[in-house]
């Protein structure tokens, strides 16, 4: 049980705040910045070692669309953490002052571009995990499935698509992944609860529309494999 709430909960739930922690820059400064980016690397190694039996699976089973878009996911999400892993070290000022790697501003501009990317797709990645999560909590909370429960899950997940929806405007995440300058910046001189409201909001919003998009994938695959058999 406790490593069912470690691995499926605790630790997903730590990274991501983590994640959004470091985006908060100019409210932390650089050193707390760089010490919770650190430390949610350090995190992701562990994520990856617990989870290192899903890409020796890779090779064996067969694959259908949904599957070929989780690869995919993956794929992509391990490009962009790369860079921001790389970026995250030739541009450290605290963690690593001893090295003073380099200060160029494209590779400052490339690692902000790819912890924004970082942040949408870790958020797609947990939607296509969703409901995994769902059954530990399930599991750890010992809450059964209901009807009453579902259609409030289903109305939660309404209520968070549309925030998540006002927020990824309040916040300009378009032209943040767009690699585009925006001279909005949010002002860290008042109360910092509505910045990572509205990040959380964007995450979960995200997370909906990855799950509900998987669900649908499978549902489609569910209709096909029939289809196909009835053929031959």
């Amino acid at each position: 049980m406790l490593r069912l709430v470690t691995d499926r909960l605790v630790l997903p739930a730590s990274m991501a705040a983590l994640l959004m922690l470091a985006l908060a820059y100019w409210w932390l400064d650089n050193g707390p910045h760089e010490i919770f980016g650190t430390a949610m690397f350090g995190l992701l190694g562990w994520h990856l070692t617990m989870n290192r039996r899903w890409f020796l699976k890779l090779r064996s089973g067969r694959y259908d669309v949904r599957r070929w878009m989780v690869v995919l996911i993956h794929a992509w999400l391990g490009i962009t953490m790369a860079v921001l892993v790389v970026t995250s070290v030739l541009i450290s000022r605290s963690v690593l002052s001893f090295a003073k790697f380099t200060n160029n501003v494209s590779v400052i501009e490339l690692h902000w571009f790819s912890a924004y990317w970082v942040a949408i797709i870790v958020a797609i990645h947990a939607g296509t995990h969703w409901a995994r999560v769902m059954t530990a909590a399930g599991t750890v909370f010992r809450v059964s499935p209901s009807r009453i429960g579902t259609a409030s899950l289903r109305l939660i997940a309404v209520l968070l698509l549309c925030f998540g929806a006002w927020s990824f405007a309040a916040l300009g995440v378009s032209t943040k992944l767009m690699f585009g300058y925006s001279l909005e910046f949010w002002d860290f001189t008042g109360s910092v609860v509505p910045f990572f409201a509205h990040w959380t909001g964007v995450m979960a919003g995200v997370v909906v529309l990855s799950h509900y998009a998987m669900l649908c994938l499978r549902a489609v695959n569910k209709t096909r494999i029939p289809a196909t058999k009835g053929g031959t």
